[in-house]
């Protein structure tokens, strides 16, 4: 015969996301002079008695004491908790429902408060363990029921001893007095949850951490309102992401390591192994033999406009999703481009660098304005077209030249072949990708073509330019000032010297790599891909994938969500809806989209079917990876 199991919940810091007498207090002692000082006490109070280091009956009577509370204050105070249940507990009301005779809220606070809260998720009144207040005849709180186990030191013991459960009994809670339910024999298991707050004392003492209820319903194999716990997903993030992007992915509850600098190719085939999400910038390069290591990769993240340092066929071949932020920081970068032209233009660095040393040289010498001069745009992208609109408003001609067919903004001109653009160019900038194959595509020859005392810009990518052949042009003064921010070789930290025959030279601004760094840049992009991704993980939806076959996807609404990814190869499909249809699965939507390398299959299917369906989905020859999504 099946042992009933019950589970037995808490309520302060684990139903709800605050602590309910604390609240109380917010209310009750609206327009005291000495609130906050008081607050605090209670908080103390409260914090003392849930990590085991007060008492906790003598504690409670001195927090209502403190309160000043009336009956009239519990009506504000239900309708602030019903908003502040967590929410793990909020979207798995089901199994409240569903187990509503093997829940138990054991709690050291009120029933006053918490009846109604908890009774709306469907557990039982008469489940309901806790405290009750003493009102006077003005319905001010003056006490407590003395008689009632959960006002005394061990009163969870002491009732669990009374209530002789017979099965086994799990505790799920965010105090040391739910843990000494476990440390007294009655109970298999204690969960420290840790979603609204971490008591380490209380974690030190635990046999399990739950960060979710989703995480202790899928180590019961419980029915949970998602499809994995995003506990669970491991997040590795290198080179200093914004904040904003490691604050979005702990909301998110997923698992988050940092690290402050790139990592080699053997640092990363190491640290690569159970991650799910990996987040990069722009020195970390993730090859063919880094993905052979990462054995959980679902997606990565590039927290920049490149995706050069990724392997994009191989990560196809994995099943992994790449994301990028291909216009979050391109104000930045035009804006950058925009001051280096005019400085340029003006020699204003060496004069700096004279009036540093002590040398007043006032001279219009070699000063020009920006006003009618001919730029030329080599890559009319989404930067090279933003700058082309700045510059035409500072009153310059705007020429352009790309490989691939662009719409021309405002009064910008197209030139049929690079060799014309560079003829007639006062000043010219570089906004190319860094594909393969525009390695070393500016050099001597292109040089050569250029006026006399050109300037030139290349915030683009390093290897894009021959550097000697851009040193020479400098030197021999066909290029009479120069702005370079990206390099064919970049230090990997802060720490490394950088090396580089430009140094020294004179009109040229070198930068460190720093067109998209500026605040509003890296926090758009921190925003940016992290949405991405967690669009991708949460509904399937691959839209703006640099890789994937771009699906936009309609909402999740009562069903469940199979997600496939396979080779693009004869029959698939077929082969998949074979497999539904043998099944007797329900088809409510199906969606497909493919590149030359894989296929994209998202079908959504009614809540009940054989699980059986799930293995055989993965035996779909030429699936890459499946998944299933509710």
């Amino acid at each position: 015969m099946t042992k009933d199991k019950y589970y037995i919940i808490d309520f302060d810091s684990t139903f709800t996301q605050v602590e309910a007498l604390d609240e109380l207090g917010e209310i009750s002692l609206e327009g005291e002079e000495n609130k906050a000082a008081i607050l605090q006490q209670i908080r103390d109070l409260t914090n003392g008695a849930m990590e085991g280091k007060s008492s906790f009956t003598e504690g409670l009577s001195k927090r209502l004491a403190l309160l000043k509370a009336n009956r009239r204050h519990l009506k504000p105070l239900i309708q602030l908790l019903q908003n502040r249940v967590s929410d793990s507990i909020k979207r798995n009301k089901e199994f409240f429902q569903a187990y509503a005779d093997n829940i138990l809220i054991v709690s050291s606070g009120f029933k006053e408060f918490i009846t109604p809260i908890v009774t709306e998720y469907g557990i039982k009144e008469e489940n309901i363990y806790a405290n009750t207040f003493k009102f006077d005849e003005q319905g001010n709180i003056i006490g407590f029921d003395k008689e009632n186990l959960l006002c005394l030191d061990r009163g969870k013991i002491k009732l669990l001893e009374e209530l002789a459960l017979e099965g086994d009994v799990y505790v799920l809670g965010d105090g040391y007095t739910d843990y000494e339910i476990k440390e007294a024999g009655l109970a298999n298991k204690f969960y420290a949850f840790t979603e609204n707050i971490v008591r380490d004392s209380v974690v030190a003492k635990a046999d399990d951490v739950a960060p979710s209820l989703d995480e202790f319903l899928y180590q019961h194999k419980l029915p949970m309102a998602i499809s994995y716990p995003k506990n669970r997903i491991r997040v590795l993030l290198l080179e200093n992401v914004h904040p904003k992007a490691i604050e979005l992915f702990k909301r998110e509850g997923y698992q988050i390591e940092t690290v402050s600098g790139a990592l080699s190719e053997d640092e990363l085939c190491e640290r690569i192994k159970n991650v799910s999400v990996l987040g990069i910038r722009s020195k970390t390069q993730v090859t063919k033999r880094v993905l052979e290591h990462a054995n959980k990769l679902m997606c990565i993240g590039a927290f920049c406009i490149g995706t050069n340092q990724i392997d994009l066929n191989s990560c196809l071949d994995a099943g992994v999703a790449v994301f990028n932020a291909p216009y979050s920081n391109t104000r930045s970068v035009v804006e950058l481009a925009i001051g280096e032209i005019i400085m340029l233009c003006r020699n204003v660095v060496d004069k700096s660098t004279k009036m540093h040393q002590g040398i007043w040289d006032k001279s219009a010498t070699g000063s020009v304005e920006v006003r009618d001069k001919k730029l030329g745009i080599i890559g009319y992208g989404s930067i090279g077209a933003q700058l082309s609109v700045l510059a035409e408003a500072l009153g310059m001609d705007v020429y352009y030249y790309d490989v691939i067919e662009r719409l021309q903004l405002g009064n910008a001109r197209k030139c049929e072949t690079l060799k014309q653009l560079l003829e007639i160019s006062d000043i010219v900038s570089l906004h190319v990708d860094g594909r393969t194959s525009n390695k070393s595509m500016f050099g001597a020859e292109e040089f050569a073509a250029m006026k006399d005392g050109v300037i030139f810009l290349n915030l683009s990518r390093g290897h894009i330019v021959d550097l000697p052949a851009l040193v020479e042009a400098i030197k021999s003064g066909k290029v009479r000032g120069a702005a370079v921010d990206v390099y064919p070789y970049e230090p990997a930290s802060n720490n490394e010297e950088f090396v580089s025959e430009l140094r020294g030279l004179p009109n040229v601004i070198l930068t460190p790599h720093i067109g998209g760094s500026t605040e509003e840049a890296q926090e758009n992009i921190g925003t940016f891909v992290p949405s991405r991704i967690m669009e991708y993980i949460n509904s399937g939806n691959s839209y703006q994938s640099v890789n994937f076959p771009n699906i936009q996807l309609p909402e999740l609404k009562n069903a469940h969500r199979l997600i496939h990814i396979h080779q693009n190869v004869p029959g698939v499909l077929a082969n998949i809806n074979s497999v539904l249809a043998s099944n007797q699965v329900n088809i409510l939507g199906q969606y497909l989209k493919t590149n030359e390398q894989i296929g994209y299959v998202i079908t959504d299917i009614d809540k009940l079917y054989d699980k059986k369906v799930i293995e055989d989905m993965r035996q779909v020859p030429a699936t890459i990876k499946f998944r299933i999504l509710y």
